[in-house]
Parts: C-alpha cells; sequence; structure tokens
C-alpha cells in the first residue's frame, strides 16, 4: 500500500517556500562548498575536542550558520523548522564540563537535530501541524532525556510530513502547513520521501553530524535511502517512544539516522534503555542493550549467510543493478549469498491500515490530554483543519483522520484481529520463516527507488519498498548507501529479526567499509544533463 509505505516514520520558511519546491531553471546561490565539519562523523569531532582544536560551541555554531546559509537561503532546504533558543547555552555547558575532565560519553558537545514529533524543552512538538504550532510540552521525551544526560547539544527540531504522513493517503512526502516543503539536497525538485524528511535531509546535507527520526513504516529507511545516509529502525521496544506524538504503539519507533554506520551504533547506544513510562520496553526479551559500538569490525561479513529478497528488485531497474552489485561485494567478503522469500509478503496490507487507524486515535488523544495541549481530540483537529482548509489542506484531505476518528475502543474484535495477524504474518510467519528456512543472518533488498518528483497535485509517485515486513513485524532494519541513479542515492536494506540490531550493524558497517558509496549532495534545481553529470 503505497501510502503505508510512508508513513511514521523555522516558521518563516514557510512563507519563503510557500510548500513549493523551486522551478528546474531556477538559478540558486551555489551553497558554502569550504564548511570545514562537512561528512566528518562523531569520533572525527570528538578527536578535535580532545585536541582543544575544536569546541562544543564553535561547533554548535558553525552549523547554525551552515543552516541560516542552505536551510533558510542558497537552495533553501527547509529542513529544519525550530532551532533551540539554548543550543549556545548547552553548547558552552558541555564545554565547561569538558574542561573539568567530566566528558560524559562519545555524545559530548555533539549537536544533535530532532523530528517534530519528539518533545524537547523549550521547543514546541508540532507534528507540523498549524494547531500545535505553539504547543509547548513542559517535559523532554525520555530518549531527549538520555541524549543529554549523554552530554550531547539539542540543536533544534527537524521538518516531517504532517502528522507522519498519518492524514491522508495523498500528500506529499516532506510537507508540512508548518515547515513548508523540505527538499531533496541532491536534486531540488525531488522528494526527499519522509516522514523523517528534514532528519535525513540535514545529516545528508550537513547541517548536523546526527539526527533523530521516527518510523511506524519507512519514515527512518526511505528518507535515510533517498537522501544518501543511513537509517537504523530499532526492534520495537528498544528505545523509549515516551514524549513522542504517536500513530501506532504496536509500530512506532525512533532510530538515528547519521551519515556512517559507526554513529548510527553510537547513538543506538545512547538511545537503547528501558523506560517505565513505555511498557514496550519493559515487556522486551532483553535485559541490557549491547555495546553497539563494539560491533564495528572489518570482516563481519566473511561467513555470514544472507538472503536476498529478489522480489524486490523490480522497484526500479538501477535498484536492481545496484543490489547485483551490492551481492558481488558481499560474495566477495566472504559471505553466501542465497535467494529468500518472505512467505507472506504483502498480505498484512488491509490488517496494518486497521490498527493504525484505531491505534492512532487512542494513542494521540492519550498523549495530548496527558500535555494539556491546546486540542486534545481528534475531532478538535479534524475541526481545525476545516476552518484552516486554506493553510493547512492547499493539497491535500484527511481522510485517514476521518477514518480514524470513527473508530471505536481498543477493545473491539476488528482491531484485536488485525493487529494479531498483521504482527504474526510480518514476523513469525513471515521475517521468521525466511531466517530460519535457511540458516540466513539477515535479509537484504533495496530499500526503495530514486527519489520522485515532488507533486504536490498527485501526492507521492512512491516506486516501492523493501522494508515493509520489519515495521509491521517491529523488526529491526538498517539502511546504508548503495550506489545511485543519474546522481540520485540508493540504499539498501538489511533485516533481521527481533533484537538483531547489532548483527545488522556488523553486516552494515562491513559492507560500508567495502564500498564507501554515499556522495556528498550537489544540490542541482533539478537533475542535470548526462554530459554535465559525467564531467
Amino acid at each position: 500500500m503505497r501510502r503505508l509505505a510512508l508513513l511514521l516514520g523555522i516558521t518563516s520558511a514557510l512563507a519563503a517556500c510557500q510548500g513549493r519546491a523551486p522551478p528546474a531553471d531556477t538559478a540558486l546561490p551555489a551553497p558554502p562548498t569550504d564548511f570545514i565539519y562537512a561528512e566528518l562523523d562523531i569520533a572525527d569531532l570528538q578527536a578535535r575536542m580532545r585536541s582543544g582544536e575544536l569546541d562544543s560551541r564553535r561547533l554548535t555554531q558553525a552549523y547554525l550558520e551552515r543552516i541560516a546559509a542552505i536551510d533558510k537561503a542558497g537552495p533553501r532546504l527547509n529542513a529544519v523548522i525550530e532551532l533551540n533558543p539554548d543550543a549556545l547555552k548547552e553548547a558552552t555547558l558541555r564545554d565547561v564540563e569538558r574542561k573539568s575532565n567530566a566528558v560524559r560519553g562519545p555524545l559530548h558537545g555533539i549537536p544533535v537535530l530532532l523530528k517534530d514529533n519528539i518533545d524537547a524543552t523549550p521547543m514546541a512538538t508540532s507534528a507540523g501541524s498549524l494547531a500545535l504550532k505553539d504547543f509547548r510540552p513542559g517535559q523532554d521525551a525520555t530518549l531527549v532525556r538520555r541524549l543529554r544526560e549523554a552530554g550531547a547539544v539539542i540543536l533544534g527540531k527537524t521538518n516531517l510530513s504532517e502528522w507522519a504522513n498519518f492524514r491522508s493517503m495523498h500528500s506529499t512526502s516532506g510537507w508540512s502547513a508548518r515547515g513548508g516543503q523540505t527538499l531533496n539536497p541532491y536534486a531540488l525538485d525531488r522528494n526527499p520521501c519522509g516522514s523523517s524528511s528534514g532528519s535525513a535531509v540535514a545529516v545528508s546535507a550537513n547541517l548536523v553530524a546526527v539526527s533523530i527520526g521516527t518510523e511506524t513504516d519507512g519514515s527512518i529507511i526511505c528518507p535515510a535511502a533517498v537522501n544518501g545516509v543511513v537509517g537504523l529502525k530499532p526492534t520495537v521496544g528498544l528505545v523509549s517512544r515516551s514524549g513522542i506524538l504517536p500513530i501506532s504503539h504496536s509500530q512506532d519507533t525512533a532510530g538515528p539516522i547519521t551519515r556512517s554506520v559507526s554513529d548510527a551504533a553510537v547513538l543506538l547506544g545512547v538511545l537503547a534503555g528501558r523506560d517505565p513510562s513505555d511498557a514496550a520496553t519493559i515487556n522486551a526479551a532483553w535485559n541490557t542493550a549491547p555495546d553497539y559500538p563494539a560491533r564495528l569490525r572489518p570482516g563481519a561479513l566473511k561467513g555470514a549467510r544472507i538472503g536476498v529478497l529478489r522480489s524486490k528488485f523490480g522497484i526500479h531497474p538501477d535498484a536492481g543493478a545496484a543490489m547485483e552489485g551490492a551481492i558481488k561485494v558481499m560474495r566477495e567478503a566472504g559471505a553466501t549469498i542465497v535467494d529468500a522469500e518472505i512467505p507472506t509478503d504483502g498480505q498484512w496490507d488491509a490488517d496494518e491500515l486497521e490498527l493504525m487507524l484505531y491505534e492512532f486515535k487512542h494513542g494521540l488523544e492519550r498523549y495530548l490530554s496527558e500535555r494539556k495541549a491546546p486540542l486534545t481530540t481528534l475531532t478538535q483537529l479534524i475541526g481545525y483543519n476545516q476552518q484552516y482548509q486554506v493553510s493547512e489542506m492547499p493539497y491535500f484531505g484527511q481522510e485517514l483522520f476521518e477514518q480514524a476518528n470513527a473508530k471505536g475502543g481498543l477493545g473491539e474484535s476488528a482491531y484485536i484481529t488485525a493487529r494479531g495477524r498483521a504482527r504474526r504474518l510480518a514476523g513469525p510467519e513471515g521475517i521468521d520463516v525466511a531466517l530460519r528456512g535457511q540458516r540466513l543472518d539477515a535479509l537484504i533488498a533495496p530499500a526503495t527507488g530514486p527519489a520522485w518528483l515532488t507533486d504536490h497535485k498527485a501526492g507521492d509517485h512512491f516506486p516501492g519498498a523493501g522494508y515493509g515486513a520489519a515495521a509491521v513485524a517491529g523488526y529491526p532494519s538498517l539502511t546504508v548507501p548503495m550506489g545511485n541513479s543519474d546522481g540520485l542515492p540508493l540504499g539498501i536494506v538489511f533485516i533481521g529479526t527481533a533484537w538483531s540490531e547489532a548483527r545488522l550493524i556488523e553486516l552494515g558497517y562491513d559492507y560500508e567499509q567495502l564500498t564507501r558509496a554515499r556522495k556528498p549532495p550537489e544540490y542541482w534545481p533539478s537533475l542535470p544533463s548526462q554530459d554535465r553529470r559525467a564531467r
């Protein structure tokens, strides 16, 4: 289902962008090419701070200037929806701690951007909706508290597909009424995918080193893949969802979006942990999260058994060709590659939508009421959109809101049946059968095809996805850059059973080190001609 494959996954910019990508022939100022921290990862930045060459305040200021130069001016990527007014103050405090030999860990002094459905004081949590533009929750989400305790600097919030793409089946990814349209930095008229659009674009364009996205079905993996970065969707229950505006408690999770697998491992190590306010983390079948950075080792592909989901190669010819190249690399690295299939593939689509409709209404109204938001019911939000439809619904409607509002409680048999069947078909009878049948460490597939043209009239021209089963099952998935299609990034996705993040990190890291497939964006207004790309 096209829309389900894209789910969850500064206000002044709205006036500048007006929700539209610039025409292909628009002359745009060239983005700065001398950004001295471009493509540096956490380890690089920490080494410079240890040597005294850099401190957190200077790094934070550099990112703020970079955001002003190419997010709010220049190509106007529109990835950042709000800056943290305390960011420089937080960075200064981290520098004071460093000088006192009180470094908290590998994230100490590292700026992080958060998707705008995650609570972080003193900023708004709006999900891109004007209805919540002034809604400022009084406390941090659990994962934000963990980031701050680890020494991270909260730089700001990123734009997203409004309501995490769960308002309409015809929405345009990367667009919100509050934030406007986020642009793909590889070709500005191409879509950034969603719903963690701003989080992926910000990392790809070096507006920040790392960011946090959220996913229900594809909203970390898809934007990471089409923006040429790494995205890691954890097992549901590994990372707390407390303080995150919800869609589905069965499938929602937050996760890292980074430029390298090593940074994703570091970030996941901070995010993972039990939380009494999120039952999924308490009931989880794990005691202590593994040391993910310790699993970053060359040679992990040697001896691995990996299943290829060839049925997904038809997503796009270039994606299939890039997968053949990836398979060759893995075989040469000593992996055994076999064809595999998920026997129940796609059989859960109707049930997935049904459970989301039920869970969205229930979870959203609980979140809004507990935090004393200005609007606390789905009925009120529907009414707001109708009242302000010129600004809120210029391109698409709210039929998913209306369908969800018509649902009853979570005790209804239709919901209970749909939830149980969807998770069973995707997980134990789907991914697990495929893995066990041939003793596989992981499954691989193209994450999706290349970015499509942004189209506010028709909505997303989504080519398909290789990650859906993991999303519905609540299992982990990891996308890593694997090549390009006429200059547009393509990503490979690694899928495993529940709690197999450490193994996916091993495999993804080794593949990344062997291929080094990421190429930074060049901010073309549209795709250049073949002759121009060849130069």
